[in-house]
């Protein structure tokens, strides 16, 4: 099964990023809309330590700190839900109805949700376009979740580039974001700097530090991704030097090279931009997940090899 025509490989590779229309069926979307409600509506607040979600990358804001408790960094291997920092109020407690405050929700619904499993790793199209990507030999799944971009307070997500978030050597970082809801200029759809992949080096990574929480630690042996270390992309496009904002529908794919920089603004509308996202890595032995990294594999759960699963 082939999935990709050599004009979207080749304009992937070009960009470092590519939109696939109508990549989800009507129902498929629909079912994963209708399983976030019902996540949504099972959220208990009752011990929950009232996590917010934040970078800690804003460049207007240079005093906001990035999540780093406990609750998100053993996240990896179980669903939980993290907020928006303007659903909080100076009191400690929501400003807004729970379904209304969840920034996302994450980071193993690819492993213990059936519906988003399905979709995830039961899905015959989804590993055909790994393969005509030829952008891993053993990709590894991991850190899925639910971005919600709640109306008039989903918050700004400034550049970056996903393989800084899941470092390997060498960077191998691939994302999957699927737009379950109509994505506009007005509810924070994506912005991509096209074919700055080629020329952006990993030079950081967020990391757990020794003495708890996160923090962006610079990487000395800086490394070409593991997919153009044996081309120059001489035939590339010129990297771009304004943002493209890529508006979608819902059930559009979004390809995202993990060095390719991106970012989303703020939900100004007064409608949700729902959106599921997972991400693949290189397995051994051609890159090595850093240790370091935020988000770690348990005994328990693994990363789950693409092409070892049903419909391989």
């Amino acid at each position: 099964m082939e999935i990709l025509s050599e004009e979207q490989i080749h304009r992937f590779h070009q960009q470092g990023y590519l939109v696939i229309p109508n990549f989800l069926s009507d129902g498929e979307v629909h079912g994963m809309i209708t399983r976030t409600k019902q996540l949504l509506e099972e959220f208990d607040l009752e011990g929950h330590p009232m996590t917010k979600f934040s970078t800690g990358e804003d460049d207007q804001d240079k005093t906001k700190k990035h999540v780093g408790d406990e609750y998100f960094l053993t996240s990896g291997d179980k669903i939980r839900y993290f907020l928006e920092e303007d659903a909080v109020g100076p009191d400690g407690k929501l400003n807004r109805s729970k379904e209304r405050a969840v920034n996302k929700i994450g980071h193993a619904l690819h492993e213990l949700d059936p519906v988003f499993r399905d979709v995830t790793l039961n899905n015959p199209r989804l590993k055909a376009i790994a393969k005509d990507l030829h952008f891993h030999s053993n990709p590894l799944v991991l850190q899925s979740m639910v971005i919600c971009k709640q109306p008039e307070i989903g918050g700004k997500v400034p550049e970056h580039n996903d393989s800084t978030f899941l470092y390997t050597s060498p960077p191998s970082a691939l994302g999957f974001w699927f737009a379950l809801e109509a994505c506009t200029e007005l509810n924070g759809a994506l912005s991509f700097l096209p074919g700055s992949h080629l020329n952006t080096d990993i030079t950081k990574r967020f990391v757990r530090m020794p003495e708890g929480g996160t923090d962006f630690e610079p990487i000395v042996n800086i490394e070409k991704p593991l997919d153009l270390r044996e081309s120059s992309r001489e035939d590339a496009l010129p990297i771009a030097s304004d943002y493209k904002l890529e508006t979608c529908e819902a059930g559009s794919l979004v390809l995202i090279h993990g060095s390719v920089i991106h970012k989303s603004e703020r939900n100004t509308s007064n409608l949700t931009r729902y959106a599921y996202t997972f991400h693949m890595i290189e397995g051994q032995p051609l890159a090595t997940y850093d240790k370091k990294n935020w988000l770690q594999p348990t005994d328990e759960m693994p990363f789950t090899p693409l092409f070892g699963t049903v419909n391989a």
